[in-house]
C-alpha cells in the first residue's frame, strides 16, 4: 500500500518532506527561547531593546506578506506599494482587514484562499499542519501551518504554560474539543515538547463523558485543568452536586482558561485552585497569557504585536481604555498577519507586573465588537449580560441570550434563559432578580426565564463542544 501511495505523489518520494529536516531547532530556539530561558532574559528585554527586535521582525513580515496575492490586492487596492512601510512608525499607515475579508479570500480561492502563501508547483515541499477556527457560522476557516510557524507557537504554549504553573511530570487533563479547530491539539503539541509534563486529552464532553472526565482525573492525579470555563465550571458541579465529591480534594492546581467576563471567583471557589487567563487565536495559537500575580495577559510581544484601537476610528486607546484588538504576527510564514482586526475588544493594562516582565499586558477579554446585538436602540453584549448572571449565586453562571421579533408587534425582544444553582432556588425569584438587574446595569428591559441546572445544554452545547453558544439572534436565521 505505500509503495502504491508513493507511485501516486506527483513528487518522487526523495521529495517527501521530513518534520525533523525542515527545521533547525536550535537556532528557532535562539530566536524564540522556550521556557525557562525565555524568563531570564527575553521576557526582560529593555523596551527599545524590544521595540528593535520588533521592527527588525515587523520589516521581514512585510516583505513576506508583499509576496502573498491577499496582501497584493488589499494593500495595492488602497494605493500601497512594497517599501512605503520602512519602520513601525508607519504601521498606522497599513489598511486592516478582518475574518470577512479571510472568508472571501477562500471564496475566489476555495479551498484554502490566497492569503495562504503556498504553491505546490512552485514552492520545496513542506510538512503541513492544517486546523482550522471553530466554525460557528458556516464552514471552519482552514490554516495551514509551515513547520517554522507551527513550532513557534508551541514554544509559545510552553511558555504561557510554565507560567500558569505547568512543570516536569505533571499531569494535564486538556478539555478542549478534539477535531478540526486548532485549541485542543495545539495544547497537546506545547504540552508535551516543551513543559515535561504529560497531556491527558480527554477532550469536551462529547469525546468524553463528564463523569469519565472525573474519573479519569481522580485516579490519574490530574493537576492542571485546561478548557473554556464554562465547562470546567459544569464538571465542578456534577462533581460536587451529583457524585457529592468536593471538587477541592482532587489537588488540582491550575485551571487554565480563556477566561473572559467569566466569574473567576466563583471558578476558584469550586476547585480551590487559581484559574488563569489565556488570550489565543486560530491563527495565532497563544498570543497573551496570566503570570501567577494575576494582573493582566503579558503580551509574548518578540512574536506579536498588538494594538488597541477605537473600532470606529481605528485611532490608538489609551492603556484602561477599552478597543478592538488589531494582531501583527512576527514570525509567520505560510499566512503573516498585519493588521488583522480580530474584533475582541480589551484594553492595556496600566502600571507594572510584580513579575518583572517588560512586555505589555491585556485586560481580559470583554466579547467580540461583532458580537453586539443593537435592541431597541441599547447596544448589547452576550458577554456582559453573562457577567452580571455569573454575580448572582442564585444561578449557575450558564445563560443564553434569544433575540427575535414579537409576531404581533414586529418589537425586537431578547430572553435570558438562566440555570438555578440547585432545586431549592426559587426561579421566580430569580428571573425577577435578574431583569431588575439587568435593567439597572444595561437600562434596557430583557425578558428573564430559569430553568433547572442541565436545561440549557441543547441550546448552549455545554456538553457537545468547547466553544459553548450565548446569542440565539431568531431575526436572522441564517446566522443562527
Amino acid at each position: 500500500m505505500t509503495q502504491q501511495l508513493l507511485r501516486q505523489s506527483p513528487r518522487p518520494a526523495s521529495a517527501i518532506p521530513r518534520y525533523y529536516r525542515a527545521l533547525d531547532f536550535e537556532q528557532l530556539w535562539q530566536e524564540f527561547p522556550p521556557a525557562p530561558e525565555y524568563f531570564d532574559e527575553r521576557n526582560r528585554l529593555s523596551r527599545d531593546a524590544l521595540r528593535t527586535l520588533q521592527e527588525e521582525r515587523f520589516l521581514t513580515q512585510m516583505e513576506r506578506a508583499w509576496q502573498i496575492p491577499f496582501y497584493q490586492r488589499h494593500w495595492g487596492a488602497a494605493g500601497m506599494e512594497p517599501g512605503d512601510i520602512r519602520s513601525l512608525d508607519d504601521l498606522l499607515k497599513i489598511p486592516p482587514f478582518s475574518v470577512h475579508d479571510l472568508r472571501e479570500a477562500i471564496g475566489r480561492n476555495p479551498p484554502w484562499g490566497d492569503f495562504i502563501g503556498l504553491d505546490p508547483a512552485r514552492d520545496a515541499p513542506l510538512p503541513l499542519v492544517l486546523q482550522t477556527s471553530g466554525g460557528t457560522t458556516g464552514l471552519p476557516r482552514p490554516m495551514l501551518y509551515s513547520p517554522r510557524d507551527r513550532e513557534v507557537m508551541n514554544v509559545i504554549t510552553g511558555r504561557r504554560l510554565y507560567m500558569q504553573g505547568v512543570r516536569p511530570f505533571d499531569i494535564v487533563q486538556v478539555m478542549l474539543s478534539l477535531g478540526l479547530a486548532n485549541g485542543g491539539f495545539l495544547a497537546r503539541e506545547g504540552i508535551w515538547k516543551y513543559t515535561g509534563a504529560v497531556p491527558v486529552m480527554t477532550g469536551s464532553g462529547a469525546q468524553t463523558p463528564t463523569r469519565r472526565q472525573i474519573e479519569i482525573m481522580r485516579a490519574w492525579k490530574t493537576r492542571h485543568l485546561v478548557g473554556f470555563p464554562a465547562y470546567i465550571r459544569h464538571v465542578g458541579l456534577v462533581m460536587r452536586d451529583e457524585l457529592k465529591i468536593d471538587p477541592r480534594s482532587c489537588g488540582i492546581q491550575s485551571l487554565i482558561v480563556h477566561l473572559g467576563v467569566e466569574d473567576r471567583v466563583s471558578l476558584q471557589e469550586i476547585w480551590g485552585a487559581r484559574a488563569y487567563d489565556t488570550y489565543g487565536t486560530n491563527e495565532c495559537g497563544s498570543l497573551a497569557a496570566e503570570c501567577e500575580h494575576q494582573r493582566g495577559m503579558h503580551v509574548f510581544e518578540d512574536a506579536f504585536m498588538l494594538e488597541i484601537v477605537d473600532p470606529d476610528t481605528q485611532q490608538p486607546k489609551a492603556p484602561g481604555e477599552k478597543g478592538v484588538i488589531f494582531q501583527t504576527t512576527l514570525f509567520k510564514h505560510l499566512a503573516p498577519l498585519v493588521r488583522f482586526n480580530s474584533n475582541d475588544l480589551s484594553a492595556f493594562a496600566p502600571g507594572d507586573c510584580p513579575c518583572g516582565s517588560t512586555h505589555r499586558r491585556i485586560e481580559r477579554i470583554y466579547g467580540r465588537s461583532d458580537n453586539m446585538v443593537k435592541l431597541r436602540g441599547t447596544n448589547l453584549f452576550p458577554e456582559a449580560i453573562g457577567g452580571i448572571v455569573g454575580e448572582n449565586r442564585a444561578a449557575n453562571g450558564e445563560y443564553v441570550c434569544i433575540v427575535e421579533r414579537a409576531a404581533a408587534t414586529g418589537r425586537e425582544e431578547m430572553t435570558v434563559w438562566v440555570e438555578a444553582a440547585d432545586r431549592a432556588v426559587s426561579r421566580p425569584d430569580l428571573e425577577k432578580t435578574l431583569a431588575a438587574r439587568f435593567k439597572e446595569v444595561l437600562g434596557v428591559t430583557l425578558s428573564v426565564k430559569a430553568v433547572e441546572r442541565g436545561g440549557l445544554d441543547e441550546m448552549t452545547g455545554l456538553s457537545t463542544t468547547s466553544k459553548v453558544r450565548r446569542l440565539i439572534d431568531k431575526r436572522h436565521p441564517e446566522q443562527d
